[in-house]
């Protein structure tokens, strides 16, 4: 009888895990963003008519922040698979590495705390407000080139 559960339990994982591969080769997008983003507006800094870059600027820029984002990725990665060691290690002289645990300067607010004050006072819910938008730069390799638009082609920004 425990034989049978153990291969029922082990065919339900191998079947987790293919449909977990199925949907990471058909759709991976859709496992880590929204189909639909939130619209959200432009900053109020925005290029006028008159200071829009070339193209070619605007595609060397896109393209040198989508490589320092790569970067960024790898660096993270390698900081994470090294902090699986270092982080177990106990405090001490490894080599010619120090390893040690510091305080950290950055102070965050304390939001349980902050909660249960409010519901002592009888506040109600804690004001939260949502984080700055995030840039994303997307290379779009598969796509046609699309002619530029002129500047005068360009959405006229609304003054203030």
């Amino acid at each position: 009888m425990t034989d049978r559960i153990i291969r029922t339990a082990r065919l339900g994982r191998m079947l987790r895990n293919v449909a977990d591969a199925v949907r990471s080769v058909v759709a991976p997008a859709a496992l880590v963003r929204a189909t639909t983003d939130p619209a959200v507006p432009d900053p109020a800094d925005v290029f006028t008519n008159e200071e829009m870059p070339t193209p070619e600027e605007i595609e060397e820029a896109a393209a040198e922040y989508a490589a320092a984002a790569d970067q960024a990725r790898a660096a993270d990665r390698a900081k994470r698979k090294s902090k699986k060691v270092l982080g177990r290690l106990p405090a001490g002289l490894y080599g010619r590495w120090e390893v040690e645990r510091v305080q950290s300067s950055r102070v965050i607010a304390d939001l349980d705390l902050i909660r249960a004050t409010y519901d002592r006072l009888g506040l109600g819910p804690v004001p939260m407000r949502p984080v700055a938008p995030s840039l994303r730069v997307t290379e779009l390799a598969a796509v046609e080139q699309l002619p530029t638009p002129a500047a005068a082609d360009l959405p006229r920004p609304i003054a203030a």
